[in-house]
């Protein structure tokens, strides 16, 4: 299921429609319009933005929910679209997205509609963004919907900044101890290596392997290293492969907490997304089909495609992704009461809510437990190398004294 934006003419009234559906492909998406008595004039596929692309703008990204934002408060006070986009220009400090906001307001002062000129703006803006765009302005509420938007955004970037900031001091626990052993391998070692040679004997068997494996480092790092990162290249080339990438991520949803954290982690921002669509006036199946692009686990995303199908043809929603496994119950109970009391929106803003305080608090509790490991396995392993040299030391020692 791919997400497409059409424009086609009712040919008794000459009246252009415009609109998001979800279809198979192109072709579909055609024959249905046709069907519904529409001439097609144009058919363009909704395509997510490009990782390495977002990488390198990532200050503007960064930086676009307070830019969406102020877009959203300026067109609330009146001022007209081209006056709006000007000003957002103005404030903004980032030269990046100041940039492509100014060629947002090139294109708009060009004739065209906010929703295309951000689906031409190289990338910055995803499909749920384009999507809800277009829906405020088919709606007549451009300024609610850009305001949801700008609320989305900004509790993705927080969940993210959430889980940065717990990852980063294990992580600098593990580089400074990886620097110790290697500091302690490459230059403390040799030192005694050279004082057990000059004084002959047999050494311990934990200090002959300490002394080997940093020979081993010393005489064979570089091509170690030239190995890891060759192996590191095919690993990535490997996993760009979509079987793969698939298989590896129904394996990581097996896992017995990571597996829960990653589905929990991914159905929340799936949820908000879905949420913010649905209540922008987005049809079902056309927000489903966009929201299942933003589930980084191709398992939970290859579960969504099908249900979006079914949608289009009068299907249900928390029946079929109850069936496909992949989402946590908490999420299919939302889900149901939400279908039951016509309350789809709302109730996905609540799990959202409710899913970013599971993965907080799951990520703390595994940062609280990986932090005390890492140092002591770390530290074990620094104290056996020191223990292994200090053994050999004493040897010398009773060897001098007999």
């Amino acid at each position: 299921m791919a997400a497409y934006r059409y424009r086609a003419v009712v040919p008794a009234s000459g009246e252009i429609r415009q609109g998001s559906a979800s279809a198979a492909d192109r072709d579909a998406l055609v024959e249905r319009l046709r069907v519904d008595g529409l001439a097609v004039i144009e058919v363009e596929e909704l395509r997510a933005a490009e990782p390495g692309r977002s990488r390198r703008r990532g200050a503007a990204v960064k930086a676009l929910p307070d830019a969406v934002g102020q877009l959203a408060v300026l067109l609330r006070a009146g001022l007209t679209l081209e006056r709006a986009l000007a000003l957002t220009v103005e404030n903004q400090r980032d030269p990046a997205l100041a940039r492509a906001i100014a060629g947002l307001r090139e294109r708009v002062k060009s004739g065209l509609p906010l929703a295309r000129a951000m689906a031409e703006a190289d990338g910055l803006f995803d499909p749920t963004a384009i999507a809800l765009a277009e829906a405020g302005e088919a709606g007549g509420d451009l300024a609610g919907a850009l305001a949801s938007l700008a609320e989305t955004l900004e509790r993705q970037a927080e969940l993210r900044r959430t889980l940065n900031a717990a990852l980063f001091y294990p992580a600098m626990l593990l580089v400074v101890a990886l620097g110790v052993i290697l500091l302690m391998m490459l230059v403390v070692i040799p030192q005694f290596e050279t004082l057990f040679a000059d004084l002959g004997g047999d050494l311990p068997p934990v200090t002959a392997l300490v002394v080997g494996v940093s020979r081993f480092i010393r005489e064979q790092g570089l091509w170690l290293l030239i190995g890891l990162v060759l192996a590191g290249f095919a690993a990535s080339r490997l996993l760009a492969l979509p079987a793969v990438r698939l298989a590896l991520d129904r394996r990581i949803l097996r896992l017995p907490v990571l597996g829960r954290l990653v589905a929990e982690a991914g159905t929340a921002r799936f949820a908000r997304t879905l949420s913010a669509l649905v209540d922008g006036g987005v049809a079902l199946p056309t927000a489903l089909a966009i929201a299942g692009r933003t589930l980084g686990n191709r398992h939970m995303a290859a579960a969504v495609a099908p249900v979006a199908q079914r949608l289009g043809e009068g299907g249900g929603l928390a029946g079929p992704l109850a069936a496909a496994g992949v989402f946590p119950r908490l999420a299919i109970g939302f889900l149901r009461t939400g279908e039951e009391t016509a309350q789809l929106a709302p109730m996905l803003a609540r799990l959202a809510d409710v899913l970013d305080r599971e993965v907080r608090a799951t990520t703390a509790r595994l940062v609280g437990l990986m932090t005390p490991v890492i140092t002591i396995v770390l530290g074990l392993l620094v104290a056996g190398i020191i223990a292994a040299i200090m053994s050999a030391l004493l040897g010398i020692n009773d060897l001098a004294l007999q």
